[in-house]
């Protein structure tokens, strides 16, 4: 076995689990027989001491029959209703397992706003961790049935990423319908090769996962290996595995050669700044000249108005933005400390003019050092 995966998994205490569409979904509706399985093996590993967050796909597919709708809703108001109609058989289906061997599993709907708003950050953080501390097992979703798009994660390999990052767990493991990472497209690529250990990600890596996509699910292998470049900015490797495999848990739990491992990054982003840099949503964009560019690109300082040129979208105190050179190209994501309409008014000026513009000031920092992320930092993986 490779070493950097017997030193993984071989001290697992916290691992979030994502089970996609294609594992516990057919054409029909709900497996609800690889459901109870997989519901069961994740009941062995709590037996065993290991904590379990599980974030699981599938509600959209159970819905959907009942609203007879052939294959994946096309617009947002038919998934709301089928994920309506098919929640809660998802989580019976859970339940009435996790009853029988004595568990509680929780139901823990979440938006990207949620996750966006550093107080209820904290509060989603501090709810699943009494959970944890009390034996119970929460299950994650996107709240599908009020979500619109400027809110929606986009799919659960991205949800699971921002939950393991949010929990610090040790692994996030994937269960897919293939058995890991390959080369090509198995399914028509013959020389496709499953690559079993994927020590830092390449632009030829991300070539690799491609834009395929289930009939059942949102996501393919490409939102797979967005989702492992996310849990690896702070600090957490992704295993994806054939989840439709029996005691496939149990194989990752013993250290078995199986799937495909992501390793993390080597630099590790702290809570704050991993925060920022994959749960926010920049709401705007500040233009810099080419000295505060350099200052706070190369030299780590903050950025302070007088090196503002201009100020793009809309967006208040305590919203992330981008911060771009002078041709808006962004390098970094930040907090920022004024409004939109009030750094259009400060923009140019010293920090010492502040007050006397606006009539009162916050602080000297359009965005504070602390509170601000550059792109490179995070991998490069943040898109603008």
């Amino acid at each position: 076995m490779n070493r950097a995966r017997k030193e993984i998994l071989g001290r697992l205490k916290r691992i979030v689990i994502k089970i996609g569409s294609g594992v516990i979904s057919t054409a029909e509706g709900l497996d609800e027989v690889m459901l109870s399985r997989l519901a069961e093996d994740i009941c062995d590993l709590r037996e065993q001491g290991i904590e379990v967050i599980l974030v699981s796909s599938g509600a959209v597919a159970a819905g959907r029959s009942s609203l007879g709708i052939g294959g994946r809703p096309q617009t947002i108001p038919q998934k709301q209703a089928a994920a309506a109609i098919g929640q809660p058989r998802i989580m019976r289906a859970y339940k009435e397992v996790f009853t029988r061997r004595n568990r509680v599993a929780a139901q823990v709907l979440l938006t990207r706003d949620d996750l966006s708003n550093r107080r209820r950050y904290l509060n989603a953080h501090n709810t699943l961790d009494t959970l944890i501390e009390y034996g119970v097992t929460p299950i994650v979703n996107e709240n599908d049935t009020v979500v619109v798009e400027e809110i929606r994660f986009g799919d659960n390999d991205n949800l699971s990423a921002l939950v393991a990052s949010l929990m610090a767990a040790d692994l996030l493991l994937i269960l897919s319908d293939v058995d890991g990472f390959y080369s090509g497209d198995p399914g028509c690529d013959k020389n496709a090769q499953l690559l079993p250990l994927i020590e830092r990600m390449t632009p030829e890596i991300e070539a690799m996962a491609g834009t395929s996509r289930g009939s059942l699910g949102t996501g393919g292998m490409q939102t797979k290996v967005q989702a492992a470049q996310k849990a690896g900015l702070a600090g957490v490797p992704t295993l994806i595995v054939n989840g439709r495999v029996a005691g496939i848990l149990t194989q990752v739990v013993e250290g078995g050669d199986v799937g495909s491992l992501f390793l993390a990054s080597s630099s590790k982003l702290n809570a704050r700044k991993r925060w920022i840099a994959l749960s926010m949503q920049p709401n705007g964009r500040i233009l810099l000249d080419e000295g505060a560019v350099r200052a706070v690109a190369e030299a780590g300082k903050s950025l302070l108005p007088t090196g503002i040129v201009s100020v793009d979208g809309e967006f208040g105190r305590g919203d992330a933005v981008h911060i771009c050179d002078r041709n808006a190209v962004p390098f970094a994501i930040g907090v920022a400390n004024y409004t939109c309409s009030e750094l259009e008014q400060i923009k140019g000026h010293r920090c010492a003019e502040i007050e006397q513009i606006l009539g009162y000031q916050y602080r000297d920092e359009a965005v504070y050092r602390d509170n601000l992320v550059l792109i490179r930092d995070a991998a490069e993986e943040l898109e603008a």
